[in-house]
């Protein structure tokens, strides 16, 4: 993955109450008791991010944590109270208002936990509704829904009426919506959390195989780490405002920075979120068939354990970069859960 930042933030602050522009140009970077004097909220502190063109990113932290309030601050949906925010460069907090209009309307996507669907507008036309609004004829603005309908899966479904479909299908509707102006950068707040389990899991598939034909800059909030796991290239977790740890899943799971960061880790099965690569001997030790550096351990366990000896481990060249064997695999699945 290229490492250019699609979208960044430098020292953003949002802090709520009376006195908080105040309080920063007295304290340029205030601590906690800083913050209790003045009498307002910090929710959300000197967070410096970079995210890559191409990437799934990840805020998570719980209720309270700042999550929702930094992404409203990446997309200028709040105004912060300080910082930087860059996208392609450009900074938005300096971009005047038809600027941030025009690049609402062109280059960034949005969907939240709720709907927000219009009643009364068919799936068809809600999902045209961002196309009309910039102006684009009825004619070729349908043209671009049904395509985008038939994306998520809803062919057939162009003339049903919100309150005909599913939660799973009026999350689509929502996701269609958000797509058909063909964005660069796509923000998602918690869009799954009010599905049930088994919908919820058809999402994020579908979500999954929409990444992989459209390879879209993501920023996707969720408390849930499962959820994050199964998504990410990379997870922000975040705590009182402030972002903890930035790191890949795996990463996270291994060397978590602090306690609060391995509480989220601590009940997931490691096989779910530890790659062969990760586990692997380098060399050319290995035989057979071999296994993709990047495969999830849970996905090819079988298969090692399986195996006489050590199998071959390739990257995404095919090029054979190591190997593993059934006792690492072992290590793994019988690890005890949450230890060392």
């Amino acid at each position: 993955m290229t490492l250019s930042p699609k979208l960044s933030c430098r020292n953003v602050w949002k802090i709520y109450g009376p006195n908080a522009q105040t309080l920063l140009q007295t304290y340029p970077d205030p601590s906690d008791q800083d913050i209790a004097d003045a009498g307002v909220v910090g929710a959300v502190r000197s967070a410096n991010l970079d995210i890559a063109e191409g990437e799934i990113f990840v805020i998570m932290g719980l209720s309270g944590s700042g999550k929702s309030t930094l992404v409203r601050c990446l997309s200028r949906l709040i105004e912060p109270t300080k910082g930087e925010v860059l996208f392609d460069g450009v900074d938005l907090l300096r971009a005047s208002e038809p600027e941030l209009i025009d690049i609402r309307r062109h280059k960034m996507g949005m969907v939240f936990q709720h709907f927000a669907l219009l009643p009364h507008l068919s799936v068809l036309q809600n999902v045209s509704f961002p196309l009309i609004i910039q102006g684009v004829s009825k004619a070729q603005a349908d043209i671009k829904a049904r395509e985008v309908v038939e994306l998520v899966g809803l062919k057939g479904r162009e003339d049903n009426f919100p309150r005909e479909l599913s939660g799973g299908q009026q999350q689509r509707v929502g996701i269609a919506r958000s797509l058909v102006s063909e964005p660069d950068l796509w923000f998602l707040d918690e869009p799954f959390s009010a599905l049930d389990p088994l919908i919820r899991r058809e999402m994020q598939d579908e979500f999954l195989r929409l990444q992989a034909r459209l390879h879209k800059t993501i920023v996707f909030i969720t408390h849930d780490f499962d959820e994050a796991v199964r998504l990410a290239d990379r997870i922000a977790i975040m705590k009182d405002g402030k972002i903890i740890q930035v790191a890949t899943p795996e990463e996270l799971l291994m060397n978590p920075v602090s306690e609060y960061v391995a509480e989220f880790t601590r009940h997931i099965p490691r096989s779910k979120v530890l790659t062969v690569g990760g586990l692997m001997t380098p060399g050319t030790n290995g035989a057979g068939e071999p296994i993709a550096q990047s495969a999830k351990i849970s996905d090819v366990a079988e298969q090692i354990i399986a195996a006489e000896g050590p199998i071959s481990v390739a990257n995404e060249s095919g090029q054979i970069v190591g190997s593993i064997d059934r006792v690492a695999v072992a290590q793994v699945l019988f690890a005890r859960q949450g230890g060392a």
